[in-house]
């Protein structure tokens, strides 16, 4: 597996992570324990060292796999996971008082079985607690030992400008793929500028961009794919489009639509490392080999041209949840 290094930060991670969200919560009927423990296990023997979690998967159900599975490994990966939720529910609205931010730690260190953080990222910037004042209770867990690195989460220009000067963010994590390219207009410049590194979310667009996804598929009532707007059935049929042209490169390449997703966000910056999530192992081992797949000039131009041309339908969160993205 290649490693890359996410900014100045000098924290150094497996080129692809795995983002764990979907082991314990979102996207239906969560498989058993014992299949995640197993699928992170798998991830480890290939290579990867990056792994994503946060408290309010579950809740707390996804740290505590984590804890479990990745405890006989702990010195040879990286682990990240997040505050900012009242609670740990998304629905609750957030809290990043520097009380919240420090509970969540200490309860945090406890499920994960660890004593520190590898990148603890506020997941999504609370209007109602300066910046500032975040990012100086991290820089404290840091003193401490407990947070080895900061990161945020869905944060904009300004948000991400204020909390570097106080302490030095890492990585910021967004949503980033093919069909979600706003981090272009102004998240990307200004990571670059400040030596942040980037870790796109969802960069195979919630499994839409692998094909596996289209307009007659079913989603349960407790997939909350089922919520987006992006994932109504004319929105997926509109949006079919770039799966194919994406369908059509990666047959030329004798790849597939993921690998050819997650090789495009590789090859935007060096500094970029996405976090697909799966919970089946042969999806797994086929996101991993999109490490080895250089795409050439001609595949980018053609991505590009095909980007250009078609125009993808429908927000991706509903309006409650686009309040809580700061840009």
């Amino acid at each position: 597996m290649q490693t890359r290094i996410l900014g100045n930060s000098g924290l150094r991670v497996s080129a692809l992570g795995l983002g764990c969200m979907g082991l314990s919560h979102a996207y239906g009927t969560a498989p058993e324990v014992s299949t995640g423990v197993a699928l992170l296990h798998a991830a480890v023997e290939r290579g990867v060292t990056f792994f994503d979690t946060a408290e309010v998967y579950g809740p707390f159900r996804n740290e505590e796999l984590l804890g479990q599975a990745l405890a006989p490994y702990r010195d040879q990966v990286v682990i990240a996971t997040k505050f900012g939720f009242k609670g740990a529910n998304a629905d609750a609205g957030l809290d990043s008082r520097p009380e919240n931010i420090r509970a969540v730690c200490e309860a945090s260190l406890q499920r994960l079985r660890t004593d520190r953080i590898d990148l603890f990222y506020q997941h999504r910037v609370d209007p109602n607690v300066p910046i500032e004042e975040v990012a100086g209770t991290v820089k404290d867990l840091i003193a401490e030992g407990k947070v080895k690195h900061f990161g945020l989460s869905e944060a904009g220009e300004d948000s991400i400008r204020r909390a570097h000067a106080v302490q030095p963010v890492a990585a910021l994590q967004s949503e980033y793929s093919l069909w979600w390219r706003e981090p272009e207009q102004s998240v990307l410049p200004v990571l670059e500028e400040l030596g942040i590194g980037f870790v796109p979310f969802s960069p195979l667009g919630r499994g839409f961009l692998t094909g596996a996804i289209t307009a007659d598929t079913e989603f349960a009532a407790n997939d909350f794919r089922s919520s987006l707007p992006r994932f109504a059935v004319e929105a997926r049929r509109a949006n079919q489009a770039l799966v194919d042209a994406i369908g059509a490169i990666a047959a030329a390449r004798q790849a597939t639509p993921a690998q050819v997703a997650l090789a495009w966000l590789l090859a935007r910056r060096p500094w970029i490392v996405p976090i697909p999530g799966t919970t089946k192992l042969h999806r797994l081992e086929e996101n991993l080999a999109a490490v080895d797949l250089t795409l050439h000039e001609a595949d980018l131009q053609q991505i590009a041209a095909a980007l250009d041309g078609i125009a993808i339908m429908g927000d991706r969160y509903n309006a409650e949840r686009q309040k809580q993205v700061t840009r």
